[in-house]
């Protein structure tokens, strides 16, 4: 298995300099596609439930106090082709929203809810989503045919 350093590298690859928030959102959303299409996760590192949603604190400490990130910043890059066509599927998909944008959409969605509950809006929280719940989300989204939208 691979880091979320080699997976944010590639990413940073592909699209050029993108905002921290974005980078992140973006690996969350690898790991929960990679667990759907792959049927395994494509990096250990946990994700938790921020106030702005999933962040991989490994991740943030690398690139703490940095508003945008270039692929200079990170060291890394050994994903296989399978690995390889899923993050470039994640990128066709959500590469081009807002940091925001994609901010907002996992605030809709299960597995960042599910971790926040207890929390006050606002409330710092650094509880991990599950893998798990995950999958079975991302299983249903998949299963139903949802189409993401502008």
């Amino acid at each position: 298995m691979v880091s979320v350093f080699d997976v944010a590298a590639f990413i940073l690859h592909e699209k050029g300099s993108i905002t921290a928030m974005k980078l992140q959102k973006l690996v969350y959303y690898c790991q929960a596609w990679s667990l759907i299409w792959d049927e395994q996760p494509l990096f250990e590192e946990s994700i938790e439930a921020w106030t702005n949603g999933p962040i991989v604190r490994d991740l943030y400490e690398a690139h703490r106090g940095k508003f945008s990130l270039t692929q200079s910043d990170l060291c890394g890059n050994r994903l296989n082709e399978t690995q390889r066509e899923t993050v470039l599927a994640v990128l066709h998909d959500y590469g081009n929203k807002s940091s925001q944008w994609l901010s907002d959409l996992t605030h809709n969605e299960r597995p960042w809810q599910e971790a926040r509950k207890g929390l006050l809006p606002g409330e710092r929280g650094n509880k991990v989503i599950s893998l798990a719940s995950m999958a079975e989300y991302y299983e249903a989204v998949y299963s139903d045919g949802v189409e993401i939208e502008d």
